[in-house]
């Protein structure tokens, strides 16, 4: 018996007789990346990296295919070819042979070097073999060359890192036909391309091509290639919130504020209370009793009401607005971020505001018992209801009082002699409200209903009008119609609000329908939209000559835009011209217009899941107009939900007519909800 250590040459081992041979033990092992060889006949190791390949791969250049080797003169069975296949230890002693001694070997000579190069069968099967993508041979000019052994190292990593992404994308693709949890941390950098791509189409952002293998894969987990479905299955894998708005996606809103613009807003917390421009120019009305009205989930308080009697004992109302200006100047940091955004949003879930909360609902807002900043308007009123005098001026309040509207009811209803102001602004209120109606103003007011979103859920909310909403909406538009008159007076550009005159139905027709919600239906589908502009024009709802909104200066930028121009022009710092005031409306145009779009969105995808839950299928209803006839879709009222929606109705129902409205569909991840309606 040889030696147990020694060197070998091709021919040592082509010399060795079978039984010789059969004591030739080579053990194969991976070890990280290290390539160790050792060969003995006491079986000593053998460490060598050597991966087992298919013996039948695709065949390049112009060699036969394996398909016609078993076509005559060959005549070989792929059992019998996989039989004669090159063993793992032999292929791996041959190497090392050919590494040491780097001669080119024919065909013939190499499988020599590991079996019987006379037998054709063997021949063949190591032809095949060499045309795999094995590692450790070259097969080039009719010749067996070994590689390298850096060659073999980098073959192996380039193997091993393909058997990883095929791992990888095997995973990937069965979490996808499984609809399984994954971890985006575990996907490589192409699959988490696609997964973002599916987030782009889930968003309906559809711009982007969705490759071949990405396709497949969607087909095996039956979903189609639209936004929906794949929303569907986002929510399985869990990426995707299942109430996510896809309209709020890589929005302003979406982002939140910067690290920076928090850290800006905390630093104007802490110099709220300090002296600052202009203060010494504020008239101190906190000796005024002063409330403020307002939901009881509201925290960003910007408008309070204080009644005051003259030396004749005529009553003066004043309204006060917030003052978030005297904290963020214009064109500063927080400032172009409230631009970008234009408004607050109010969602189902609660708000997304235009400032940090931290100002908003702190120094920012009319807080009970604090001192705050705010513009002042007083008004006092004719005994018919227009306005006698007016004043406008910067100012110091503290109010008494945060009420609710379900307190401020019971103060106007009960009206204790102590607390009688309230029942006061309410007739002051009622007089103006009068005024307006005589002079074609529209009162459109019926309970509506709401989806809001607590620990608890989806809840439907209804919000009927009442004495104190009447007060509150009264004085807000008498504050608005006031500011425009006198912006009109001082030639002074403000974003007034205007509404072209409507043809309404006549007198006859709208008195013939029943009065709420289905007349008013008549009646709003004759009115225009509202316009925007730098000049004042008159606002037909509201009967009036001219119109702004003014009293949301912390939820609304246009607001905030009114309030700055008010206490420039007051103070005799240079104001907006026209020109650049309407640049800047026109800057803020998207932003309201998207803010709009998601909450609408957000309103009905909380409806869907609000529809979702409910054991109830079905509800009274009142036809209110047809929305596409050629569709049979019309515009139903849900007095019960204090609802107005879209419902496939069958026969021909007048508007007024009673129905029966059931739920048919509903999906809120498909943002589907279908009603039918009948008689």
């Amino acid at each position: 018996m040889p030696p147990a250590s020694r060197r070998y040459t091709a021919g040592d081992l082509v010399g060795l007789h079978d039984e010789s041979r059969s004591l030739l033990a080579v053990v194969v092992a991976e070890k990280g990346t290290r390539l160790d060889l050792k060969v003995g006949f006491e079986a000593k190791a053998v460490q060598r990296g050597v991966r087992q390949l298919d013996l039948l791969a695709a065949l390049p250049g112009d060699q036969p295919p394996p398909s016609r080797l078993s076509q005559p003169p060959w005549g070989l069975s792929q059992e019998t070819l996989q039989q004669a296949a090159p063993r793992p230890r032999e292929l791996a002693a041959a190497w090392l042979l050919l590494l040491a001694d780097p001669v080119p070997l024919a065909l013939e000579d190499f499988v020599d070097l590991i079996g019987d190069g006379g037998d054709p069968i063997q021949r063949a099967a190591c032809w095949l073999w060499l045309q795999s993508p094995q590692t450790l041979f070259r097969w080039r000019q009719q010749q067996v060359e070994a590689r390298p052994l850096v060659d073999v190292r980098r073959l192996r990593r380039d193997a091993r890192r393909q058997q990883l992404g095929e791992q990888r994308r095997r995973r990937w693709q069965d979490a996808l036909r499984q609809r399984q949890p994954i971890d985006p941390q575990q996907l490589d950098p192409e699959q988490r391309q696609q997964l973002a791509l599916l987030r782009e189409w889930a968003g309906g952002d559809t711009s982007r091509p969705i490759p071949d293998d990405l396709h497949r894969a969607l087909q095996a987990a039956h979903c189609p290639m639209e936004a929906s479905p794949i929303r569907h299955l986002l929510v399985d894998l869990g990426q995707w919130e299942r109430h996510h708005l896809p309209s709020l996606e890589n929005t302003t809103w979406a982002a939140g504020f910067s690290e920076e613009l928090e850290a800006e807003a905390q630093r104007l917390v802490a110099l709220a209370g300090t002296v600052m421009p202009s203060d010494e120019r504020r008239r101190d009305l906190t000796g005024l009793h002063t409330v403020t009205i307002d939901d009881e989930d509201t925290r960003d308080i910007d408008d309070g009401l204080s009644l005051e009697h003259g030396a004749d004992g005529k009553p003066r109302l004043w309204i006060h607005i917030a003052d978030p200006g005297r904290l963020v100047p214009a064109d500063s940091p927080l400032d172009t971020e409230a631009r970008r955004r234009a408004s607050s949003l109010y969602l189902a879930r609660g708000p997304l505001p235009m400032f940090p909360e931290v100002l908003s609902t702190g120094p920012m807002s009319l807080r009970m018992g604090q001192r705050s900043a705010a513009l002042s308007l007083w008004v006092e009123l004719a005994d018919d209801g227009a306005v006698a005098g007016y004043g406008l001026e910067p100012s110091w309040v503290q109010p008494a009082y945060r009420l609710s509207y379900a307190d401020a009811d019971e103060l106007i209803e009960l009206a204790p002699p102590q607390e009688r102001y309230l029942e006061e602004i309410h007739a002051l209120m009622e007089r103006r409200r009068r005024w307006r109606l005589a002079r074609g103003a529209l009162n459109l007011d019926q309970p509506e209903g709401r989806i809001r979103c607590d620990d608890q859920g989806a809840q439907l909310e209804i919000t009927e009008s009442s004495p104190s909403r009447t007060l509150v909406a009264e004085a807000m538009i008498l504050a608005g119609a006031v500011i425009a008159r006198h912006g009109q007076e001082q030639g002074l550009a403000l974003p007034y609000r205007s509404q072209l005159t409507a043809e309404l139905p006549p007198e006859a027709e709208l008195a013939s329908l029943p009065a709420g919600p289905v007349r008013h239906a008549a009646i709003k589908r004759c009115l225009s939209r509202g316009v925007l502009g730098t000049s004042p024009a008159p606002h037909f709802s509201l009967g009036l000559p001219c119109y702004v909104q003014a009293t949301s200066p912390i939820r609304r930028y246009n607001d905030l835009l009114v309030q700055r121009q008010l206490l420039a022009h007051q103070l005799g710092q240079p104001v907006l011209e026209e020109a650049e005031l309407g640049q800047l409306l026109s800057e803020l145009e998207g932003a309201i217009r998207q803010g709009l779009q998601i909450a609408r969105e957000d309103q009905r995808h909380w409806q869907q899941v609000w529809f979702e839950v409910q054991e109830q299928h079905q509800w009274p209803a009142l036809f209110l107009r047809w929305l596409r006839p050629q569709d049979r879709l019309g515009l139903v009222h849900l007095p019960d939900l204090a609802m107005d929606l879209a419902a496939d109705c069958h026969g021909d129902p007048a508007p007024g007519d009673a129905l029966l409205v059931r739920l048919q569909q509903v999906d809120s991840l498909r943002d589907l909800l279908r009603f039918t309606a009948a008689g």
